[in-house]
């Protein structure tokens, strides 16, 4: 059995009834929008993020979920969906997940109304349902999403990020929605204000884990994969260069800083650059990290009784760190 589906189990018939309720809570009297949200739906992904809440929902004690727990995971999933929409405009991307994107097949105008559509619905569904505890968890996530982003550029200019920063970035861009989905779970059965935060911040490690897991790809290596150096071309500024930034002498810091900005796009210094900057100890560090964070977030659940649920959280933590892709 693949491992996601093995983390599923548990859940599987809850996830049933969710692609149902998601389903139902993007319908509009519009037929265009009816044919462009069919198509959202049925070229959907592993669907983590329901994951997330349902099983942090059912640790925490409630064994037959309510609708809150339902219109929770759907509030995250159109909200993210709209913001990936928004993004494909943004980065001029034609693809997503092997499939044309919505700004490919209906062009960028209706794509962005689209994506407008999407937020609207997730907001309404909270409101209308008066879960302002909800929408709030959302909310924070979108907003420290953007700052991420905006931050990110304007930092990727100049290739002079911290580790704290770097930290900051992948914490608000790519952390702070897997937080919301695990404080969304806890939320949605009325967990106290304890536990919320204890699931914040659980979901917000993984998500760190998560994203280090993904600089590493760009390094390649017999356990990670292929080198693509990525990352590099794109003048991104990931954990493994950072470091090796640090630990360099000057001559090589300045031949990396001079290499990423300059000569990014000439494969053999790429090559060369990947070499540096496990020379320079840049991949163990950022996998030692990665396993910090993995440690800190399996230390979290420790609290809570045995579970099917907790196995399964346990299991998606580390799938985060072993995935091969």
């Amino acid at each position: 059995m693949k491992i996601v589906e093995q983390i599923k189990q548990p859940i599987a018939y809850e996830m049933e009834i969710f692609e149902q309720k998601f389903s139902l809570s993007m319908r509009s009297k519009v037929p265009l929008l009816n044919r462009i949200t069919h198509y959202i739906v049925n070229r959907k992904g592993k669907q983590m993020r329901p994951m997330f809440v349902f099983l942090v929902a059912k640790m925490l004690g409630n064994e037959v979920l309510n609708d809150r727990t339902y219109r929770g995971a759907s509030v995250i999933e159109l909200i993210h969906t709209a913001t990936l929409v928004h993004d494909d405009v943004v980065d001029e991307s034609y693809r997503r997940r092997g499939f044309f994107s919505l700004n490919a097949l209906w062009k960028n105008k209706i794509a962005v109304l689209v994506g407008d559509y999407l937020l609207s619905r997730g907001l309404l569904l909270s409101i209308d349902n008066e879960d302002f505890d909800l929408l709030q968890i959302i909310s924070v996530a979108v907003r420290e999403m953007s700052e991420g982003e905006l931050l990110q550029i304007e930092k990727a200019r100049k290739l002079d990020i911290t580790e704290e920063v770097y930290f900051e970035i992948i914490r608000q861009k790519t952390a702070t929605l897997i937080a919301a989905c695990c404080a969304m779970g806890a939320a949605a059965v009325h967990a106290d204000k304890a536990d919320v935060e204890k699931m914040r911040k659980f979901g917000e490690l993984i998500g760190l884990a998560f994203q280090i897991k993904d600089d590493l790809f760009d390094y390649g290596s017999e356990k990670i994969g292929k080198p693509t150096g990525i990352d590099i071309k794109e003048q991104k500024m990931t954990l493994p260069l950072i470091y090796a930034l640090n630990a360099g002498s000057a001559k090589e810091t300045n031949w990396l800083i001079k290499s990423v900005k300059n000569h990014n796009k000439d494969k053999k210094r790429v090559k060369e650059v990947i070499a540096k900057v496990k020379q320079l100890g840049g991949l163990e560090y950022a996998v030692q990290k990665m396993k910090d964070l993995q440690e800190e977030a399996l230390q979290l659940l420790e609290s809570f009784p045995p579970s099917k649920y907790k196995d399964s959280l346990i299991l998606m933590v580390n799938y985060v760190i072993d995935r091969k892709k």
